[in-house]
Protein backbone atom coordinates (compact mmCIF):
# COMPACT_ATOMS: atom_id res chain seq x y z
CA UNK A 1 0.00 0.00 0.00
CA UNK A 2 1.31 3.11 -1.18
CA UNK A 3 0.69 6.27 1.28
CA UNK A 4 1.45 9.96 1.24
CA UNK A 5 4.70 10.85 0.11
CA UNK A 6 4.71 7.54 -2.63
CA UNK A 7 5.92 5.69 0.70
CA UNK A 8 4.82 1.82 1.31
CA UNK A 9 3.20 1.83 4.72
CA UNK A 10 4.37 -0.51 7.05
CA UNK A 11 7.99 -0.71 5.96
CA UNK A 12 9.85 0.19 8.71
CA UNK A 13 12.63 -0.62 10.97
CA UNK A 14 10.84 -2.35 12.73
CA UNK A 15 9.01 -4.81 10.16
CA UNK A 16 12.44 -5.05 8.31
CA UNK A 17 13.80 -6.34 11.84
CA UNK A 18 11.11 -8.75 12.58
CA UNK A 19 11.37 -10.05 9.02
CA UNK A 20 15.34 -10.90 10.01
CA UNK A 21 14.27 -12.11 13.45
CA UNK A 22 12.20 -14.82 11.61
CA UNK A 23 14.90 -15.90 9.17
CA UNK A 24 17.65 -16.25 11.39
CA UNK A 25 14.97 -18.47 14.08
CA UNK A 26 14.41 -20.25 10.69
CA UNK A 27 18.50 -20.92 10.22
CA UNK A 28 18.23 -22.31 13.72
CA UNK A 29 18.79 -19.54 16.11
CA UNK A 30 17.40 -20.64 18.92
CA UNK A 31 18.37 -18.59 22.05
CA UNK A 32 15.14 -16.23 22.53
CA UNK A 33 17.92 -13.65 24.61
CA UNK A 34 19.88 -13.38 21.19
CA UNK A 35 16.53 -13.36 19.06
CA UNK A 36 15.02 -10.39 21.24
CA UNK A 37 18.43 -8.54 21.33
CA UNK A 38 18.89 -8.98 17.23
CA UNK A 39 15.30 -7.39 17.00
CA UNK A 40 15.97 -4.52 19.54
CA UNK A 41 19.44 -3.05 17.22
CA UNK A 42 18.80 -1.26 14.85
CA UNK A 43 21.33 -2.57 12.32
CA UNK A 44 20.57 0.23 9.55
CA UNK A 45 22.08 2.62 12.16
CA UNK A 46 25.39 0.79 11.28
CA UNK A 47 25.98 0.29 7.87
CA UNK A 48 27.02 3.39 5.42
CA UNK A 49 23.50 5.47 4.79
CA UNK A 50 23.85 4.58 1.04
CA UNK A 51 22.47 0.89 1.88
CA UNK A 52 19.00 0.98 1.85
CA UNK A 53 16.55 -0.19 4.40
CA UNK A 54 15.78 -3.59 3.28
CA UNK A 55 19.57 -3.54 2.32
CA UNK A 56 20.11 -2.99 5.38
CA UNK A 57 18.35 -6.20 7.13
CA UNK A 58 19.36 -8.35 4.80
CA UNK A 59 21.25 -11.55 6.15
CA UNK A 60 24.55 -10.47 4.60
CA UNK A 61 27.48 -9.25 5.33
CA UNK A 62 28.28 -5.30 4.24
CA UNK A 63 31.49 -3.13 3.60
CA UNK A 64 31.81 -0.29 6.40
CA UNK A 65 35.34 1.01 4.67
CA UNK A 66 38.70 0.67 6.01
CA UNK A 67 38.61 -3.18 4.25
CA UNK A 68 35.98 -4.06 6.82
CA UNK A 69 32.94 -5.50 6.92
CA UNK A 70 29.71 -5.28 9.38
CA UNK A 71 28.95 -9.18 9.51
CA UNK A 72 26.10 -10.71 8.43
CA UNK A 73 23.36 -11.14 11.20
CA UNK A 74 23.26 -14.69 11.28
CA UNK A 75 26.62 -15.23 12.29
CA UNK A 76 26.72 -11.87 14.72
CA UNK A 77 24.06 -14.13 16.10
CA UNK A 78 25.22 -17.57 15.84
CA UNK A 79 28.54 -16.21 17.46
CA UNK A 80 26.55 -14.61 20.74
CA UNK A 81 24.14 -17.85 21.25
CA UNK A 82 27.43 -19.61 21.17
CA UNK A 83 29.29 -17.17 24.19
CA UNK A 84 25.85 -17.30 26.15
CA UNK A 85 24.03 -20.34 25.70
CA UNK A 86 23.09 -21.98 28.75
CA UNK A 87 24.99 -19.08 31.32
CA UNK A 88 25.29 -16.04 32.67
CA UNK A 89 27.71 -13.69 31.24
CA UNK A 90 27.94 -10.41 32.71
CA UNK A 91 31.41 -8.81 31.61
CA UNK A 92 32.11 -9.45 28.26
CA UNK A 93 34.85 -8.78 25.70
CA UNK A 94 34.89 -8.16 21.78
CA UNK A 95 38.27 -7.83 19.67
CA UNK A 96 37.23 -6.16 16.66
CA UNK A 97 34.70 -3.20 17.18
CA UNK A 98 34.54 -2.40 13.78
CA UNK A 99 31.34 -0.16 13.30
CA UNK A 100 29.32 -1.08 16.80
CA UNK A 101 26.81 -3.69 15.53
CA UNK A 102 28.12 -7.00 17.44
CA UNK A 103 28.93 -4.58 20.41
CA UNK A 104 25.28 -3.09 20.64
CA UNK A 105 23.87 -6.43 19.91
CA UNK A 106 26.38 -8.10 23.75
CA UNK A 107 25.54 -4.72 25.24
CA UNK A 108 21.84 -5.64 24.90
CA UNK A 109 22.92 -9.09 27.23
CA UNK A 110 25.28 -8.44 29.43
CA UNK A 111 26.20 -5.75 31.70
CA UNK A 112 28.88 -4.25 30.78
CA UNK A 113 30.98 -4.97 27.06
CA UNK A 114 34.95 -3.88 26.69
CA UNK A 115 35.73 -3.45 22.86
CA UNK A 116 38.80 -3.01 21.07
CA UNK A 117 39.59 -1.98 17.67
CA UNK A 118 42.85 -1.46 15.78
CA UNK A 119 41.51 0.90 13.38
CA UNK A 120 41.66 4.57 15.09
CA UNK A 121 38.63 5.82 12.46
CA UNK A 122 36.29 2.90 13.37
CA UNK A 123 36.53 2.88 17.23
CA UNK A 124 35.80 6.91 16.79
CA UNK A 125 33.07 6.33 14.88
CA UNK A 126 31.56 3.64 16.79
CA UNK A 127 31.75 5.07 19.87
CA UNK A 128 30.11 8.71 18.83
CA UNK A 129 27.27 5.43 16.84
CA UNK A 130 26.74 3.88 20.44
CA UNK A 131 26.99 6.81 22.58
CA UNK A 132 24.12 8.40 20.20
CA UNK A 133 21.75 5.18 20.77
CA UNK A 134 22.66 5.22 24.15
CA UNK A 135 24.34 2.46 24.87
CA UNK A 136 26.48 3.64 28.14
CA UNK A 137 27.63 0.04 29.05
CA UNK A 138 30.13 0.11 26.81
CA UNK A 139 34.15 0.31 26.87
CA UNK A 140 36.00 1.30 23.79
CA UNK A 141 39.66 0.70 23.30
CA UNK A 142 42.61 1.74 20.19
CA UNK A 143 44.63 -1.32 20.86
CA UNK A 144 45.99 -4.57 19.62
CA UNK A 145 42.96 -7.35 19.48
CA UNK A 146 45.97 -10.06 19.98
CA UNK A 147 46.49 -8.85 23.56
CA UNK A 148 43.05 -8.43 24.91
CA UNK A 149 42.33 -5.43 27.49
CA UNK A 150 44.69 -7.27 30.74
CA UNK A 151 43.69 -4.08 32.56
CA UNK A 152 39.65 -5.73 32.60
CA UNK A 153 40.57 -9.07 32.59
CA UNK A 154 39.02 -11.90 33.83
CA UNK A 155 36.11 -12.07 30.73
CA UNK A 156 33.34 -14.56 31.15
CA UNK A 157 33.39 -14.60 27.40
CA UNK A 158 35.17 -12.70 24.66
CA UNK A 159 33.82 -12.89 20.85
CA UNK A 160 36.65 -12.07 18.21
CA UNK A 161 34.91 -10.93 14.60
CA UNK A 162 38.41 -11.69 12.48
CA UNK A 163 39.59 -14.93 11.91
CA UNK A 164 43.04 -15.47 13.63
CA UNK A 165 45.58 -17.86 12.09
CA UNK A 166 46.20 -19.16 15.91
CA UNK A 167 44.23 -18.51 18.87
CA UNK A 168 46.33 -15.75 20.48
CA UNK A 169 47.10 -16.92 24.40
CA UNK A 170 46.69 -13.56 26.08
CA UNK A 171 43.08 -14.26 25.01
CA UNK A 172 42.92 -17.27 26.74
CA UNK A 173 44.82 -16.39 30.09
CA UNK A 174 41.78 -13.71 30.19
CA UNK A 175 39.21 -15.81 30.58
CA UNK A 176 37.21 -16.17 34.09
CA UNK A 177 37.12 -19.89 35.33
CA UNK A 178 34.06 -21.29 32.95
CA UNK A 179 34.53 -18.35 30.41
CA UNK A 180 34.13 -19.17 26.70
CA UNK A 181 36.28 -17.47 23.74
CA UNK A 182 34.58 -17.53 20.44
CA UNK A 183 36.81 -17.38 17.65
CA UNK A 184 36.98 -17.51 13.73
CA UNK A 185 40.37 -19.46 13.19
CA UNK A 186 42.30 -20.67 9.97
CA UNK A 187 43.39 -19.27 6.58
CA UNK A 188 41.10 -17.28 4.59
CA UNK A 189 39.93 -20.60 2.50
CA UNK A 190 39.55 -22.68 5.31
CA UNK A 191 38.14 -20.74 8.88
CA UNK A 192 36.36 -22.48 11.34
CA UNK A 193 34.09 -21.07 14.04
CA UNK A 194 35.51 -22.29 17.46
CA UNK A 195 34.10 -22.01 20.88
CA UNK A 196 36.80 -22.59 23.67
CA UNK A 197 35.86 -23.08 27.63
CA UNK A 198 37.99 -22.36 30.56
CA UNK A 199 37.70 -25.12 32.65
CA UNK A 200 37.95 -25.50 36.74
CA UNK A 201 41.02 -27.35 36.36
CA UNK A 202 42.66 -24.78 34.18
CA UNK A 203 42.34 -27.06 30.71
CA UNK A 204 40.57 -25.73 27.80
CA UNK A 205 37.68 -27.86 25.60
CA UNK A 206 37.38 -26.89 22.13
CA UNK A 207 34.28 -27.53 19.95
CA UNK A 208 34.36 -26.40 16.25
CA UNK A 209 30.74 -24.73 15.35
CA UNK A 210 30.68 -23.89 11.63
CA UNK A 211 32.71 -23.05 8.55
CA UNK A 212 33.17 -18.92 8.31
CA UNK A 213 34.52 -16.49 6.41
CA UNK A 214 36.23 -13.38 8.23
CA UNK A 215 38.62 -10.78 7.21
CA UNK A 216 42.10 -11.49 8.73
CA UNK A 217 43.18 -10.59 12.34
CA UNK A 218 45.72 -7.89 12.13
CA UNK A 219 47.92 -6.60 14.81
CA UNK A 220 49.24 -3.49 13.76
CA UNK A 221 47.58 -0.26 14.91
CA UNK A 222 46.06 2.12 12.68
CA UNK A 223 46.01 5.66 13.67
Amino acid sequence: MIGQGGKRRGLTPEFYRAKLIERLAAKGIHDERVLEAMGRVPRHEFVDAAWDLRKSYEDTALPIGRGQTISQPFVVALMTQALLEGREARHVLEVGTGCGYQTAVLAELVDRVYSVERIRALNQSAERRLRGLNYMRVYLNHGDGHEGWAQQAPFDGIIVTAAAAQVPEALLTQLAPGGRLVIPVGAQDGQQLCRFTLKPDGGLSREILAGVSFVPMLAEKID
